[in-house]
């Protein structure tokens, strides 16, 4: 009897997350499909892998007993995968990207625009998600953030770096005065990160020279900081990198200059030598030193 290893991952995803819907979501299906391919592969089979509970699904005895050869299929099926996406294919293939929050949107997918301009054989797709994709199962290819990477045997990269600023409005800074260390701030208002954000250097440093300031909004999107800054509202720490391109915000030259935070990338080893992914790197890594240099001159 002949099975097909999609129908096996079927059952290894829903082994994994306990329910179909969640399954589906891992599988980037739906619920019905999953569903139909479990029942076609128990027919097959001519016995349950699962048992249908209220809550989701248990594996029953064979399922449990099969569970460690899927995942051995799967962690050979994803290396010849992996092998099959790095072969020499010169600058053409498909890359996927993840990053987080503006720096996708803001830094990243002007450069992987013109990277794509630059070579029609290229098919890259940028994704912008908190999630952190499995990059060994090749849910992406690259992926860019800050601070370390959590998965084992990746390759990490820094790409450039991110310098931080405070920034006011012309309008905030009309009606509040210039900001003075002297005063820790006192009488000036801020937006943060929520509080589920942990230790962020930026803000940090922004305690230690803003002690007596008014909180006003706590937001976890520093798109949010922005507009609360841009509205005169507030003031806050943005990058740099954005902080410039407003028309009408100022950086408040307060305190010793924070130290920059590393953008890094992290990828499998498999693609260290991948000719499209090489040449990907090297023009981020260019794009980060032409924008720090036309904030020098700024």
């Amino acid at each position: 009897m002949a099975l097909d290893w999609d129908d096996l991952k079927i059952a290894l995803a829903i082994a994994r997350n306990g329910t179909l819907s969640a399954a589906a979501r891992a599988l980037g299906s739906t619920q019905p499909t999953v569903s139909r391919r479990l029942d076609a592969l128990e027919q097959r089979l001519g016995a349950q892998l699962f048992e249908r509970e209220a809550c989701g699904l248990r594996l029953t005895a064979l399922g449990d007993a099969l569970l460690a050869g899927l995942a051995q299929m799967e962690t050979g099926a994803l290396a010849v995968e992996r092998q099959i996406a790095a072969r020499d294919t010169g600058l053409h293939g498909e890359i996927v990207v993840t990053s987080l929050d503006w720096l996708g949107d803001e830094v990243l997918a002007p450069m992987l625009a013109r990277f794509g301009a630059q070579h029609p054989g290229l098919t890259i797709e940028l994704i912008n998600d908190g999630k952190v994709y499995n990059l060994a199962r090749r849910e992406a290819d690259l992926a860019f953030r800050f601070g370390p990477f959590t998965q084992e045997n990746l390759i990490e990269r820094r790409v450039g770096e991110v310098q931080y600023a405070l920034y006011a409005s012309d309008a905030y800074l009309a009606r509040y005065g210039q900001p003075s260390e002297g005063d820790g701030l006192r009488g000036h208002q801020l937006v943060l990160l929520d509080r589920a954000a942990g230790d962020v250097p930026h803000e940090a440093w922004l305690s230690a020279i803003a002690p007596h300031a008014n909180i006003a909004l706590h937001a976890n999107g520093l798109r949010a900081h922005l507009a609360a800054t841009r509205s005169g509202a507030t003031m806050a720490v943005l990058p740099c990198l954005l902080g410039e391109r407003e028309p009408t915000l100022r950086r408040i030259p307060l305190g010793p200059p924070q130290p920059p935070r590393s953008v890094r990338v992290g990828y499998h080893p498999d693609l260290r030598d991948t000719p499209r992914i090489r040449a990907l790197l090297d023009f981020v890594v260019e794009g980060f030193e032409v924008m720090a240099g036309e904030l020098v001159v700024g």
